[in-house]
């Protein structure tokens, strides 16, 4: 007797293209905290809220909202953390309210209707500043602790420098100092390494994109990233680009539409802000600010180089400044010690009140 195998590669297709449809279309979420008694004062939250006049995405969580908020800054710029970031704050959202957001042209907040011309430093700075106000009406709070990482630490200093009246403290993660300096560094850095692993592939790559300014900045940066990355310049304990494609395809917080807003977002914001943000250095314009701060810094970082941050506190004046070593970390300190990280914070906390 044949058995026909039709019927049942039929129902594998249907299967499949369920399944497919669920990841693209199911409505996006974020986790409550389980034990309604215990958590009855707890707060999570994934919402889009109207920011600069456009729709821009928010996960706020928290166990208790009497907590003071932290707003995270993500990197990039683009490098959206929605999707992922949750588990790396699981502790703080024990002490704080945390809220990451996708900002203007990433991640979830990524819309075909982005005006090109609204992709500034001046126009993210005003994002940040309405939604620290929005986040403060919303929770009852005066002021927020805000965590700059990357290209969010070049934000979130002008934030500071421009409205320090919210801020309880700044605490800088990889923090950028003096971009063109700093890619300078990065280069000879990866290719010092490269040469002494004989790594002559990346050699070549490095020979043909030549060192910054690059000619192409987006195409050559992503080039010269790639080689700082395969010698752990950027990550030691942990895949960051591993995490966002889980997270397109895990994180109830992502759906899969919101995985292909995330790409097309990476390479808009890119294209447009990438030549724009190179043109600060932090030591010439912002040498004073009015609130504490703190800097993050691992010590393996060979992208955005420690030997500027020490130069930049020296310089620095502020109520109160410290350089704080990670040592087992390189651009993502926050994330690859996270209980170093979360001992930080409270510390800060402590200071605060």
């Amino acid at each position: 007797m044949k058995i026909s195998l039709a019927p049942f590669f039929k129902i594998s297709i249907m299967i499949i293209s369920f399944g497919i449809l669920l990841i693209l279309f199911l409505p996006a979420r974020t986790p409550k905290y389980k034990g309604l008694e215990k958590y009855a004062n707890s707060v999570a939250k994934l919402e889009m809220v109207e920011i600069g006049g456009i729709k821009q995405s928010l996960l706020v969580r928290g166990t208790d909202i009497e907590n003071p908020i932290i707003l995270n800054l993500h990197g990039g710029p683009s490098y959206a953390q929605i999707g992922f970031a949750r588990k790396y704050q699981k502790k703080l959202e024990e002490e704080f309210i945390v809220v990451n957001w996708d900002q203007r042209g990433s991640g979830k907040s990524y819309s075909f209707g982005t005006e090109k011309t609204t992709m500034t430093r001046e126009q993210f700075i005003a994002d940040t500043v309405e939604i620290i106000d929005y986040l403060c009406r919303e929770y009852n709070k005066e002021k927020v602790y805000l965590v700059g990482h990357s290209w969010g630490s070049d934000l979130g200093l002008h934030v500071v420098s421009q409205y320090p009246e919210r801020i309880l403290a700044y605490i800088g993660v990889g923090q950028v100092i003096d971009w063109k300096r700093g890619e300078e560094i990065s280069y000879h850095y990866a290719y010092g390494v490269a040469k002494e692993n004989e790594d002559h592939k990346a050699l070549k790559v490095l020979d043909e994109i030549g060192p910054p300014p690059y000619g192409n900045m987006v195409k050559d940066i992503s080039k010269q990233r790639k080689i700082l990355n395969r010698y752990n310049g950027t990550e030691l304990q942990i895949n960051t680009l591993k995490d966002t494609i889980y997270g397109f395809l895990f994180s109830p917080e992502y759906t899969g539409i919101d995985g292909i807003r995330y790409v097309i977002g990476s390479l808009f914001t890119a294209n447009l802000m990438f030549e724009k943000v190179m043109d600060i250095n932090l030591i010439e314009a912002i040498p004073i600010v009015e609130v504490p701060v703190y800097f993050a810094v691992g010590r393996q970082d060979h992208l955005t180089t420690p030997q500027l941050v020490e130069e930049y506190v020296e310089a620095l004046q502020a109520p109160y400044k410290e350089v704080i070593w990670f040592e087992n970390s390189a651009h993502f300190p926050h994330f690859e010690e996270v209980e170093k990280f979360y001992d930080l914070m409270l510390s800060i906390k402590e200071k605060s009140h």
